[in-house]
């Protein structure tokens, strides 16, 4: 299955644009989306493991099943101060 990615500060940056498009196996799971993202776009490789990932408007876990219609964003975790 392909899915659109939305990608927001960091790794937006990374990818040069707010989505990417990474194929995934069907009932992939989250963490397999994190190595899809890591082969298919290189250049996140080093914000894979922190990115944040969410399914709509929740947050999602490494054992979460994707399906065609998720909407996923990812996004590095938030610092302040």
């Amino acid at each position: 299955m392909q899915l659109t990615i939305k990608l927001y500060a960091r790794a937006r940056d990374l990818a040069g644009g707010p989505t990417i498009t990474v194929e995934l196996p069907p009932e992939a799971t989250v963490s397999q989306l994190r190595t899809a993202l890591t082969e298919q776009h290189p250049a996140l490789a080093k914000l894979v493991p922190t990115l944040l990932v969410a399914i709509g408007t929740d947050y999602a876990t490494d054992t979460t099943v994707l399906t065609p219609q998720s909407s996923v964003s990812c996004f590095p975790p938030v610092s302040g101060g």
